[in-house]
């Protein structure tokens, strides 16, 4: 029989990355991971080839992917280590692959943690393939987070460029949860770091008790109030690193010979 604790454990890591009903009445995070799971399944499930997870974390999306090879990248520090998840560790400047090496990238909630964007993007552009993908997720209305490694937020419009000038074509932009669950998101996020208690089983009790009727209030919420595109949680982008375009060669038509005779 299997560890219960362990089990336990495992339904409670999927619940946090992609709810089901329960997580509508456990998950603090419910509207954000499900908003996530919408836009990211049918892009992860077109990846093919060799795939690269850039801050991997424990890989909460490898399900999603049908790649012939994938791969997790995170930073090079004790905590992420004891994951055991992640294949490959790096300094945070220079992913230790070859260029050139991947047919997709998906770097999912990692981008505002970084501090030197281009950069990085810089660093995503040079392991693609020519004509390879990149998956890319980043908030837009969220509280600060692992702290203080938190340094950044991007509207539609700022991602767009930065991804443009690191060389990328942008196929599909979206925006998740841009109606009142943004609202309600918010409010459960905030509830769920006012409790803090040292007993965590009691903690858990008391946030189930205010959590879960905010979420299913949520639901109700975004059942009747209009969209807002302007106010929403995440971006959700699909990119390519587009071929180079092949410059044309202007054939000499032999005037200019014959003004030298």
């Amino acid at each position: 029989m299997r560890d219960r604790p362990n089990i336990f454990r495992a339904r409670w890591q999927q619940e946090l990355f992609d709810p089901t009903w329960l997580g509508l009445l456990i998950n603090p995070f419910y509207f954000a991971r499900r908003g996530l799971v919408k836009a990211l399944r049918p892009l992860l499930g077109n990846l093919r080839g060799d795939v690269l997870d850039v801050g991997c974390g424990r890989k909460p999306y490898r399900h999603f992917v049908n790649a012939a090879r994938y791969v997790g990248v995170d930073l090079d520090t004790p905590e992420l280590r004891k994951l055991d998840a992640a294949d490959i560790f790096y300094d945070g400047k220079q992913i230790p692959v070859e260029a050139e090496s991947f047919d997709a990238v998906v770097c999912s909630q990692v981008f505002e943690h970084v501090f030197t964007p281009a950069e990085f993007l810089r660093e995503l552009h040079r392991v693609l393939r020519t004509g390879g993908q990149l998956v890319l997720t980043t908030p837009f209305v969220w509280d600060e987070h692992s702290q203080p490694y938190d340094f950044g937020r991007y509207s539609s419009f700022g991602l767009r460029r930065v991804l443009e000038d690191a060389g990328f074509e942008i196929i599909t932009q979206y925006k998740t949860c841009a109606d009142g669950r943004a609202l309600v998101q918010l409010a459960a996020a905030y509830l769920y770091k006012l409790v803090s208690l040292r007993n965590n089983r009691l903690a858990m009790v008391v946030r189930v008790l205010l959590i879960a009727p905010l979420n299913v209030f949520g639901g109700i919420v975004a059942f009747l109030l209009p969209a807002n595109p302007d106010l929403y949680l995440d971006n959700v982008v699909l990119v390519r690193k587009p071929k180079l375009k092949s410059t044309p060669v202007v054939q000499d038509g032999g005037s200019a010979g014959k003004e030298g005779l």
